[in-house]
């Protein structure tokens, strides 16, 4: 008789709470968080951080150690990358869990950042002015871009170049110098130097470029086209 009524209570109790839980409080204590969910937050992170249009992001997450017990967090879990944070191939992510008596896991990441940015299609020599035919777009890791990179013609407008640049190279700020001396279309004074004697003509130049650079001109009164060199703002000297 005493076997039936304990059975009779128990089943009272499931229909009253028809969720509710035999488990004890030792045993949702012990319930861990799992190291799958800790490692899609610092993914996350870091694809909210580096989102750009055009942009394509790869991660790999390092391992966690497997001994890590982690209590649950019945918060969402909280990470973030610093605002000012630049791509890198390698970085750590720490996440946390915000609610009280949390914790925090920091998690290391290998990270891809794919831009398009502008490559040389021919070699460019120092001074020489850049145009659109000068360059083309390709997909790169711009995590493995130290230098940094451009990635558009109007980070270039109206610069030549500092340094001479090899074909299939990536352009970054530090290839450029100033704004360019002359530019395609300006009407500039050539002069031409033999046995001491200077002459000078008002040419159209038909490239562009700065101080150095090797550009084709156009005498305006006889038509003919010369080769020069960049030599001040506006001007330039025949080449022999």
């Amino acid at each position: 008789m005493k076997a039936w009524r304990s059975a009779t209570v128990v089943m009272g109790i499931a229909t009253l709470w028809p969720g509710a839980s035999c488990a004890t409080p030792a045993a949702a204590a012990s319930a861990t968080q799992s190291l799958d969910s800790v490692r899609a937050a610092a993914e996350q992170a870091v694809r909210e951080h580096y989102a750009m249009p055009g942009s394509r992001i790869e991660i790999a997450s390092g391992s966690l150690d497997l001994r890590l017990q982690l209590a649950l967090c019945r918060q969402p879990l909280r990470a973030r990358v610093a605002t000012d944070a630049q791509a890198s191939s390698r970085m750590t992510v720490p996440v946390q869990c915000p609610q009280d008596g949390g914790w925090t896991v920091r998690v290391p990441l290998q990270v891809k950042v794919f831009r398009t940015v502008l490559v040389a299609s021919r070699p460019l020599l120092r001074g020489d002015g850049v145009s659109a035919a000068d360059v083309h777009g390709e997909e790169r890791d711009v995590t493995r871009l130290g230098y940094g990179y451009i990635e558009n013609m109007d980070q270039i407008a109206g610069r030549s170049l500092a340094r001479a640049v090899a074909r299939g190279s990536v352009l970054s700020p530090g290839t450029l110098g100033g704004r360019r001396m002359v530019r395609a279309g300006d009407h500039v004074q050539m002069v031409a130097r033999l046995d001491g004697i200077e002459v000078r003509a008002d040419g159209v130049a038909l490239g562009s470029g700065d101080n150095g650079a090797r550009l084709r001109v156009r005498n305006e009164s006889s038509g003919k086209v010369v080769d020069a060199m960049v030599s001040a703002p506006g001007v330039v000297v025949a080449l022999p």
